[in-house]
């Protein structure tokens, strides 16, 4: 993961928006980046794992970040570069240990819903990491070109 935030890296405009805690909200922020990826070329496939992780980050954060609380709010920041897509999706709960969820794959585990959208993340997305003690998640997909290159 890139060691910069948006605040601090100038190489690339960052977009941010800032959304009330309110799932209907978070098909509204999709189109754009998923536009933006379509037109910079980004396959089927790409813009696909890049939707569902998105829309898993987004939930996550107001379901169990911020638990539904409308007076809370998520901030989505975002750049798109030929290369690559950098998303960070920040809310204001009190945080989590991501290494403390139980893996959905378990046995034990199989019948219990927690976890299997952080795993859906990890598996979609190139680059998953947390920061501010597990209130923002920082995810990177590399754009691959035909051929499976990068």
């Amino acid at each position: 993961m890139p060691s910069s935030s948006p605040e601090t890296d100038s190489r690339s405009d960052w977009t941010e928006k800032v959304l009330p805690t309110r799932l209907e909200l978070i098909r509204d922020a999709e189109p754009e980046v998923l536009g933006r990826l379509r037109e910079l070329g980004y396959s089927e496939d790409q813009r696909f794992a890049v939707r569902l992780a998105f829309e898993e980050a987004m939930v996550n954060a107001m379901k169990h970040g911020n638990r539904m609380d409308p007076a809370l709010h998520v901030v989505l920041n975002y750049r798109i570069l030929p290369d690559r897509i950098e998303i960070r999706v920040r809310d204001e709960g009190p945080g989590f240990e991501p290494h403390l969820v139980p893996d959905p794959t378990c046995d034990e585990n199989l019948n219990r819903p927690c976890g299997r959208g952080i795993m859906l993340m990890r598996s979609y997305m190139d680059e998953i990491s947390y920061a501010y003690e597990g209130r923002e998640v920082c995810m990177v997909k590399y754009r691959k070109r035909e051929g499976g290159s990068a």
